[in-house]
């Protein structure tokens, strides 16, 4: 693992166009040429946009040349994934029915970073409709592959926007998580990822699942992920779900000292089978923050398997979008991703409505373990990187495309603010994420608690080797 260039973050790209070391248009040229030379391996994007980066990008040197204002992301490049909508450029949804889906407006979050001046360089790849959580694939777009190893899955859903920050492309991208789509591809391909508190970032047009939807970034470095999600946040009229307070200053929470922070080290949760090595090099990494003089406590079971209640959720929602689909030209759709939406349309309201009152129950059952708790520390994934295009690792056969994940999907129901920190590498050179969750609307203790581990075991300087 040698160090890059290209593995610059997105403040000191912001701060040397800024102080006029580098232009916008120079940054772009560099970035487009990347993510082309890189795409033969990875396929971590489904529609690039190079013309209209060219063009954001020299906007952003003529706002300079003019005397205007820079905003927070002034002229750094960023990717959106292929969930969320970018005015002018398809929304595919990883689909083969959405192909020629052509949305005229910005979601909010890309809106924001458009406003703070990132420049948009295409849309990543996603698994169909954001469905699995594991193979990195979609019907469309393909095999999108892990930069650590190209033989490797990315993970899902958000498989592109991981591994191309992952390979240096940009240093940061907007991703979706509504079982882990962020932290799972984040844990995988080596990068931090955090879906904010429910709401925080708003989401429109309405997800598929609009009670388990998260919108948030990917980046390399806990602070560009500050930096982003300061930008995106923020109540929105179009989401009466999005939190209506004040926006913390998320940058200044990455400097914040940790002590007295109380946290609970729970290497399953009480039902995930993590492999031997995972759960080795997550139990040493969670000795560095015993090492920053913080109390933790080993905490066996904290709930049981949630994966039912929040199947019922996600699929139900997503069949029903996709009922059509399903009916109609079921040959274009992945087959896992048709399966498992059959599976959640035969259910009858009774037995929905009982799995949302039990979702009620968990979110409480887990407020209270806040109580005594300020964050909760698990691994991301019981497992490192499997097959690229593989659903299900081989070691969890009796799992789906997603509940072999365990540790993520419970903090979609809960809503609570979870970010996956790269803690280090299996013996095969493959990244491995340990997830920290916070308490409610904490996303500040998340971040801080994040940093310190950042600081005591820097990541961001190790790169994977790549064909360029």
């Amino acid at each position: 693992m040698t160090g890059s260039s290209n593995y610059v973050t997105a403040q000191e790209i912001r701060d040397r166009i800024v102080g006029g070391e580098v232009s916008a248009t120079e940054i772009m040229a560099e970035t487009l040429s990347r993510m082309e030379s890189l795409e033969p391996t990875l396929n971590a994007f489904v529609t690039p946009t190079p013309e209209r980066a060219m063009e954001a990008a020299r906007g952003a040197d003529r706002l300079l040349a003019e005397g205007g204002e820079p905003g927070a992301l002034h002229g750094v490049p960023i990717s959106v994934k292929d969930l969320i909508n970018v005015g002018g450029v398809r929304t595919t949804f990883g689909s083969r029915t959405m192909a020629e889906n052509v949305v005229e407006d910005d979601a909010p979050s890309v809106e924001r970073a458009r406003a703070a001046g990132a420049c948009i360089i295409g849309k990543t790849t996603t698994t169909e409709f954001g469905c699995k959580g594991g193979g990195g694939d979609s019907p469309l777009s393909g095999v999108t592959r892990n930069a650590w190893d190209p033989s490797k899955t990315t993970g899902g859903s958000s498989a592109g926007a991981a591994t191309s920050v992952a390979a240096g492309v940009t240093p940061f991208a907007l991703g979706t998580d509504g079982g882990g789509s962020i932290r799972i591809p984040a844990s995988l391909c080596g990068v931090f990822g955090i879906k904010a508190q429910y709401g925080r970032v708003p989401v429109f047009p309405t997800s598929a699942t609009p009670t388990l939807g998260h919108v948030g970034p990917i980046s390399r470095t806990v602070r560009d992920a500050a930096l982003l999600l300061g930008v995106i946040s923020g109540f929105d009229t179009r989401d009466p779900a999005s939190v209506s307070q004040p926006v913390p200053d998320l940058l200044a929470a990455c400097e914040a000292p940790v002590d007295g922070m109380r946290l609970a080290w729970s290497p399953t949760l009480g039902y995930a089978r993590p492999t031997p090595e995972v759960l080795g090099i997550t139990k040493e990494a969670v000795h560095v923050f015993e090492d920053l003089g913080l109390s933790v406590d080993l905490v066996e079971e904290v709930m049981d398997d949630p994966v039912e209640l929040w199947s019922a959720e996600f699929y139900a929602g997503a069949g029903t979008r996709l009922k059509d689909a399903l009916r109609n030209s079921r040959e274009l759709l992945d087959p896992a991703v048709a399966e498992l939406l059959d599976g959640a349309l035969e259910g009858t309201i009774a037995d929905y409505y009982g799995k949302v009152f039990a979702r009620y129950a968990l979110r409480e059952e887990v407020r209270r373990f806040f109580e005594r708790y300020d964050l909760l520390v698990t691994p991301t994934l019981p497992v490192p990187a499997f097959g690229a295009g593989v659903n299900v690792p081989p070691e969890l056969p009796d799992r789906n495309v997603v509940s072999w994940v365990y540790y993520t999907y419970p903090f979609n129901l809960t809503g609570n603010p979870a970010a996956s920190i790269p803690c280090g590498f299996t013996a095969d050179g493959l990244p491995v994420g340990l997830q920290v969750v916070a308490r409610t609307n904490r996303e500040a203790d998340l971040l801080r608690l994040s940093a310190a581990f950042e600081s005591a075991r820097p990541w961001a300087n190790s790169y994977p080797e790549l064909p360029v």
